[in-house]
């Protein structure tokens, strides 16, 4: 499992300034990867990420696996995952809700699925894959939208909750995500983030947005290029004073900036989590 600290999305960038961190150093607790950058035997991407993994817990935010695809998930993406598992056996291994590709196409995209029940029974058996062949449980991220089906026969957090339950898996709880899901859908992100049972909760993201507006409207992109925001900041605040700490990640991964923008942004999610905890404790 990952310490309740606060982390950051490691790129190559950074490599360096990840390693030269002097050991007295608050920050990052951790440090997440997409593991597909990894789907190589050698070279340096896995000297720079044995370093890394000498000094730091890591993540596996895998964002390849494709669980709601209906033809089921992409088992040579699996069995890459699994092997890469086996090498640096990380801290925490996590995939989204989504799909990104069917038996004969990939997409370079998470895409939504309906939350229908005999969604539910199909992603509950590629999650229970997934597990089976990985050996632990995983974590699986909640969405972001820009659309809901018209066949939904229920709501996303209850399908998250049937889903967690029936698997055993746990969530990776993404608040910017739900700024983004509940504005572009019209709905109320407070709501939702009360509705959360926090005992399913492994690791929470945190990110920014891009903005665009259509017939007055505002249109949230997820592209985690700039600072988390103002909203996200109060709902993951909101969620803490609840939930207490738990592993936060500052994801960062377009318009990248320099390490101290990302550490800044890091010591600010710290301080709200300690005074959450701080509270939660009173």
């Amino acid at each position: 499992m990952l310490p309740p600290l606060v982390g950051i999305g490691l790129k190559p960038a950074h490599y360096r300034d990840v390693l030269e961190t002097g050991p007295d150093a608050r920050l990052p607790g951790w440090l997440e990867v997409h593991p597909q950058n990894y789907f190589v035997d050698g070279g340096p991407p896995h000297r720079w990420l044995s370093a890394v993994a000498e000094r730091y817990p890591l993540s596996f935010h895998s964002v390849g696996l494709s669980i709601g695809t209906a033809q089921g998930l992409d088992e040579d993406e699996l069995e890459q995952l699994a092997q890469l598992c086996a090498r640096y056996e990380p801290a925490s291994v996590s995939d989204h809700l989504s799909w990104s590709g069917n038996a004969d196409d990939r997409y370079p995209d998470l895409l939504p699925i309906a939350y229908t029940r005999a969604t539910l029974e199909h992603v509950v058996e590629q999650v229970a894959r997934v597990q089976d062949r990985l050996g632990r449980t995983i974590l699986i991220e909640n969405p972001s939208r820009y659309l809901a089906f018209a066949q939904d026969e229920m709501d996303e957090v209850d399908f998250l909750d049937a889903l967690c339950r029936r698997t055993g898996c746990g969530l990776l709880f993404d608040i910017n995500n739900v700024e983004v899901s509940c504005t572009n859908l019209q709905l109320d992100p407070e709501a939702y983030i009360d509705a959360i049972d926090a005992a399913l909760v492994g690791e929470i993201h945190l990110a920014g947005h891009a903005t665009e507006w259509h017939d007055n409207r505002p249109l949230l992109i997820d592209d985690h290029g700039s600072h988390v925001t103002d909203r996200t900041w109060a709902l993951f605040d909101r969620f803490v004073r609840r939930a207490g700490a738990r592993p936060v990640l500052i994801e960062w991964d377009t318009n990248l900036p320099d390490y101290a923008v990302l550490i800044a942004e890091a010591e600010r999610a710290g301080s709200i989590m300690a005074r959450a905890t701080a509270a939660v404790a009173a």
